[in-house]
C-alpha cells in the first residue's frame, strides 16, 4: 500500500461480488455492464452511466441485474455527478461556459443537474437534522 491509502502496482486485491461480498475466484467470476445514472468513470466519460458487476456466480449476478433493473436511471442525476466532476477538477471555479464544454451538458441541462443536487441535499437536511456550524443560528 502506497502512503496515500492506494494500492501498490504489485498489491492484487481479491475480486469480490457485488451481491455476497465473498471473494470470487477465477473459476466462477462472471461480469457485466448495466445502466446506472449514479455511476461516474473515473477517467472516461464516456462510460459515464455505465456500472461494472462482479459476482461469484450467474445466479448472483441475475439478481444484481434485476436490482439495476429495478432502479430508475435519471439523466439529472448523471448530468449531477458530470458537473461535480468538472467543479471538482477546477478547484471550484469553472465559468458557465467551460462547464458546458467541459461537461457536454447544456445549459438546461446543467440546470436540471443542479436542481438534482440541491434536492437531494435538502432532503439529506429533512432526514438527518438540523444544519451545524456558524450559519446554523439564521
Amino acid at each position: 500500500m502506497t502512503d496515500n491509502g492506494e494500492p501498490d502496482e504489485e498489491e492484487i486485491l481479491p475480486e469480490l461480488c457485488d451481491l455476497c461480498g465473498t471473494t470470487v475466484s477465477d473459476q466462477a467470476e462472471v461480469y457485466a455492464v448495466v445502466r446506472d445514472s449514479s455511476a461516474l468513470h473515473a477517467h472516461d466519460p464516456r462510460l459515464d452511466g455505465k456500472r461494472w458487476l462482479t459476482a461469484c456466480s450467474q445466479e448472483h449476478m441475475a439478481e444484481l441485474i434485476e436490482q439495476y433493473k429495478q432502479r430508475p436511471f435519471v439523466d439529472a442525476e448523471l448530468w449531477a455527478g458530470k458537473i461535480g466532476r468538472a467543479i471538482g477538477a477546477h478547484g471550484g471555479r469553472i465559468s458557465p461556459e467551460e462547464l458546458a464544454e467541459e461537461t457536454g451538458l447544456t445549459r438546461d441541462q446543467i440546470e436540471l443537474g443542479v436542481s438534482w443536487q440541491n434536492l437531494g441535499a435538502l432532503r439529506w437536511h429533512q432526514r438527518f437534522g438540523k444544519r451545524e456550524g456558524p450559519s446554523a443560528e439564521e
